[in-house]
């Protein structure tokens, strides 16, 4: 595939996902609604706290901020894989789509691609809004934030597809998306320090990489570290993303050929 094919591509899903988006403003309006609910919970919740509670040196708004507001940035995206499966599988539209001359991995990230650029936006608005209604002085690492997002970016992708080979496999890739948004949050340090854990539970932790990428976020966009204070967390995501994505593929792919010739690739 050119890159020119990839762009046209990437433009005509593009513009489907906006027509689309446009035709349910009501879903959008109620999404932002539901954030500035959150981020309102959120603030009395931290005054209700008090300012003795520091996490990470943090005042504690800013931390949930981020926590929240990453992860569930991250989980959105994931879900939004397993979402494009389903609903050409509900459709009857899979076989044709994973049969067009552009690779199956290829169009289902580009179909997702639209999932993640309203997250990102969601995301900056709500971080946004929320810094301004702290008064914790920041002083953020842009460029830090910036690789430290791309990097988590990719392990969400990985996620999403194995997420989608689980849904073509055994129809149940929402069991992988209700552990990370139901089971794993809690030791991913969302909204508490993971050093606040049992032992055992803080040493598992270390080996989910939504730990590392909520650490080195809050530590990029919040304490404004240099990338010597952030080449830890930086060498860390980059492990998981060298091992992540390309197995996320080679699974995909194993799972894709086997569902055709099982002819089970619309089952749902």
């Amino acid at each position: 595939m050119t890159l020119e094919g990839l762009l046209d591509k990437t433009v005509v899903i593009a513009k489907r996902d906006w027509l689309t988006a446009i035709r349910y403003r009501t879903g959008f309006l109620i999404t932002i609604l539901g954030a500035a609910a959150e981020l309102a919970a959120f603030y009395y919740l931290a005054h209700a706290i008090g300012p003795g509670f520091r996490p990470d040196g943090i005042d504690y708004f800013p931390f949930l901020l981020v926590g929240t507001g990453f992860y569930t940035f991250l989980v959105t995206g994931i879900n939004a894989f397993l979402v494009v499966i389903q609903e050409a599988q509900q459709t009857g539209t899979l076989e044709v789509l994973m049969t067009t001359s552009t690779p199956a991995a290829v169009l289902l990230f580009l179909s997702a691609m639209s999932a993640f650029a309203g997250g990102t936006m969601q995301l900056i608005f709500y971080i946004g809004a929320g810094l301004l209604l702290s008064d914790f002085p920041f002083h953020p690492n842009v460029a830090g934030s910036l690789v430290i997002f791309a990097m988590s970016l990719m392990i969400a992708v990985a996620f999403g597809m194995f997420a989608a080979s689980l849904q073509l496999a055994i129809q149940k890739g929402s069991a992988l998306v209700w552990l990370l948004g139901s089971g794993a949050w809690f030791m991913t340090g969302t909204l508490f320090p993971v050093s606040t854990l049992p032992r055992p539970l803080s040493r598992l932790a270390e080996w989910i990489p939504i730990t590392h990428a909520l650490t080195g976020m809050r530590m990029a966009l919040l304490q404004g570290v240099a990338f010597d204070g952030l080449g830890r967390e930086i060498a860390v995501l980059a492990v998981f993303c060298a091992i992540l994505l390309p197995s996320s593929l080679w699974v995909f792919s194993r799972t894709l050929r086997a569902a055709r010739r099982s002819g089970t690739l619309s089952f749902y």
